[in-house]
C-alpha cells in the first residue's frame, strides 16, 4: 500500500519522515489483514485506538470522550473510504495533536 498517496487524500501537507516512522513502527500490525484497517463503526475498535495509540503512544491525557471524538473525526474525514488504513488514521490523529515529529526516525 502506498501510505503517502493514501494520506495525501486527507491532508494538504504530508510529513514523509513521520509516515516512514509510522510504517516502521506498525509494520507488524500492517502485515495482518485483521489489524491493517480501523473499523471506525466498532466502538471497541475506537476504544482500542484511544487506549493504545492516543494514550500509550502519544501520551495524551484528555478524557476518553474527547480522544474518541478526535479518532471519530479523523475517520469521518475518510468516510468515503471503506477500508481505513491504520497508518492513515494514526497519521491524521498525530497530525491533529501536532505530534508527527515523534515518529521521525532517530
Amino acid at each position: 500500500m502506498d501510505h503517502l498517496a493514501d494520506i495525501r487524500k486527507y491532508t494538504s501537507s504530508v510529513d514523509e519522515k513521520a509516515v516512514q516512522g509510522l510504517a516502521k513502527t506498525y509494520a507488524l500490525v500492517m502485515s495482518k489483514a485483521d489489524t491493517r484497517y480501523v473499523a471506525a463503526g466498532d466502538p471497541e475498535e475506537v476504544k482500542r485506538v484511544v487506549e493504545n495509540f492516543c494514550k500509550k503512544k502519544l501520551g495524551r491525557k484528555e478524557s476518553d470522550a474527547v480522544l474518541a471524538g478526535v479518532v471519530q473525526a479523523q475517520c469521518e474525514k475518510m468516510k468515503a473510504d471503506r477500508t481505513k488504513s491504520r497508518i492513515t488514521v494514526y497519521y491524521l490523529i498525530a497530525e491533529h495533536f501536532k505530534a508527527l515529529s515523534m515518529f521521525h526516525p532517530k
